[in-house]
């Protein structure tokens, strides 16, 4: 396997059986050995999936040779940085670094309504937090990314850059371990569970960088964040209990309140809003539909278990006209 090579093999079988996912395994643990020796390598463990895989895949080929540095800013869905934690520095004793930056991304944050301004905060910030604990470690040389194939696609045709930690500081002079580069997304599950990973990483749905920032709308106050996240943690639980097979699904809380009723007094609390898409390429989305009974239970707990909340929305909105997002 050959990891300076940002072309795929026209005769690459795609990897969908487990036999397949060994035999790429065993290659890639082969070629990271060759290319790393007993040098340090690196990695940005967000918990997403390809992130998941290459640090799963990095630990079977160097083990404590890695270092994973989880940074959670505060915005992560509910038991995310714990399911980070449990997977690896307990269930493979990773080398792991858990960075618990929440406070100092949050107080940057304060006050900021523009959707674009958070998103920049939370990107610098994050490398920022990412580059001081790099500067605490010795002998690293290496960056691990979970860089895949349509990342390398859609650089080369300019839609954007795909080295997923960009705007490391100039002196961080890192050489790149990108084992999974050739495959794509589909793919990347099939070699996570092969690897051990448990379904509810390796088949995660896509969240954004800034995590729950671009879905608490307008300025984020810690008690809507907290608000949003217990939402959203019942939405998950509900959709997955059920069985059905959804793209994305998803809370958000509007900076905005509502009048409502609660024990007999006038509330003037925060709306949830449900949003479900099903996608093939994520340029267009349609809205499923959802039963009756289901948008009635999720409603109830919600209205029964989420303190500040008075009413439940489910967003029926296509792309185009509105995005996958709200910001």
């Amino acid at each position: 396997m050959d990891l300076t090579s940002n072309t795929r093999p026209a005769d690459m079988e795609r990897i969908t059986t487990p036999e397949l996912a060994d035999a790429f395994i065993a290659e890639a643990v082969e070629a990271v050995r060759a290319q790393v020796g007993d040098g340090k390598v690196l990695l940005a463990l967000s918990g997403g999936v390809d992130s998941s895989v290459v640090a799963a895949l990095l630990i079977k080929a160097i083990g404590k040779q890695l270092v994973n540095v989880h940074v959670n800013h505060g915005l992560m869905r509910k038991g995310e940085s714990e399911q980070v934690v449990e997977v690896f520095a307990t269930g493979m004793d990773a080398n792991l670094v858990y960075v618990d930056a929440s406070d100092r991304f949050l107080t940057l944050l304060e006050g900021v309504e523009e959707p674009e301004t958070k998103r920049k905060i939370i990107g610098g910030e994050f490398v920022a937090v990412f580059a001081e604990e790099a500067a605490k470690l010795d002998g690293v040389s290496f960056l691990a990314q979970g860089t895949i194939y349509p990342d390398i696609l859609e650089s080369e045709e300019g839609v954007k850059a795909h080295h997923n930690v960009g705007g490391l500081p100039e002196d961080m002079d890192f050489e790149l371990v990108e084992p999974v580069k050739l495959l794509y997304k589909d793919e990347v599950r099939v070699v996570g569970r092969r690897l051990g990973l448990p379904a509810s990483m390796v088949d995660r749905q896509p969240f954004p960088g800034p995590g729950l920032g671009v879905r608490c709308l307008g300025a984020i106050t810690r008690d809507r964040l907290t608000a949003l996240r217990e939402a959203d943690a019942i939405v998950r639980e509900e959709i997955e209990a059920a069985g059905l097979d959804i793209w994305q699904y998803f809370c958000v809380v509007p900076d905005v309140r509502a009048t409502g009723v609660r024990e007999g007094r006038r509330a003037f609390d925060w709306p949830v809003i449900i949003r479900c898409v099903n996608t093939v390429d994520a340029m267009t989305a349609e809205v499923p539909d959802l039963d009756w009974p289901l948008l009635r239970r999720i409603t109830a707990r919600i209205l029964a278990e989420v303190p500040g909340v008075c009413r439940v929305a489910y967003d029926l909105t296509p792309k185009p006209v509105g995005t996958i997002e709200w910001e």
